[in-house]
């Protein structure tokens, strides 16, 4: 298998794992199934438990890798995405995490000295153009701390995102950063402990999550990241909203709109574009 379609498969796989994780998230604290700090802490844990045995089973017995900072970035990640989707619906968290990801993926690439061509200029204004029609009336959300959690949760995703991209052992790296947030995910517990509230639905798709979404996918994502420009793996995580909105279409029963349809086409097109080689 060639590098670039290692790439392009690996890239698919995290994408698949990112939207899931919203699709799960707001499935168990929309119906109350889970407090947000068990979900986060299950979540983690579960993560941290599945990477560590890939990582035994493949012959590395020990996860190595990963920073604290990483770590912390990871936790912060976790922990206000699930207290936002307490307060927001799944559409419009998709769309305000993965702005946020791309915003801050970009700045920092220009920061850096990348200069996106003009196709690839054209490229994310259309996904941003998309975005933007995604979210017109009807997708959006007046809980302005759900959406400000959310932001938080987008930088910090950014911030991994961004580490992760110099990684050697992207599997190993993963597991590492997932264990160094044990000791965060302690000191969330004991500040939760009055407000748990945990049941075998919420507990499974909080493992659902964690192990598959989370573990599995961050571990794709951490291994395409060397081939992907800042640039381009900001553009290519605006493609994560739609592939939310359809899941939630076909799992969850919502309503197929027009809007949606055009919007999803924008953004696709508009991805396809921002990330053309010259």
């Amino acid at each position: 298998m060639s590098r670039d379609t290692r790439t392009i498969l690996f890239t698919v796989l995290a994408l698949v794992g990112f939207a899931s994780n919203s699709l799960l998230c707001r499935r168990a604290l929309g119906l109350a199934l889970v407090d947000p700090a068990s979900f986060t802490s299950v979540r983690l844990l579960s993560g941290a438990a599945a990477l560590a045995l890939i990582v035994a089973l493949r012959g590395t017995f020990r996860p190595a890798g990963g920073s604290w900072l990483s770590a912390l970035a990871l936790f912060v990640y976790a922990a206000a995405f699930s207290a936002s989707y307490v307060r927001i619906g799944a559409s419009v968290g998709a769309l305000v995490l993965f702005a946020t990801v791309q915003a801050t993926m970009l700045a920092w690439g220009l920061v850096r000295g990348e200069r996106p061509r003009p196709i690839q200029w054209l490229g994310i204004g259309l996904a941003l153009g998309g975005l933007a029609l995604l979210s017109l009336p009807g997708a959006h959300s007046s809980d302005s701390w759900g959406v400000l959690l959310m932001v938080a949760a987008g930088i910090a995703w950014g911030v991994y995102s961004l580490r992760g991209r110099g990684a050697q052992d992207p599997l190993a790296t993963t597991a590492a950063n997932f264990i160094r947030t044990l000791p965060m995910i302690a000191a969330l517990s004991l500040l939760s402990v009055s407000s748990i509230h945990l049941s075998t639905a919420g507990t499974g798709l909080a493992v659902t999550s964690g192990a598959l979404a989370s573990g599995v996918g961050y571990s794709f994502w951490y291994a395409a990241l060397p081939s992907l420009t800042a640039t381009r793996a900001a553009a290519v995580q605006l493609s994560v909203p739609v592939l939310a909105a359809v899941g939630a279409i076909l799992l969850l029963g919502e309503t197929l709109a027009p809007r949606l349809v055009i919007a999803g086409m924008a953004i696709l097109v508009g991805v396809w574009l921002a990330i053309q080689r010259r």
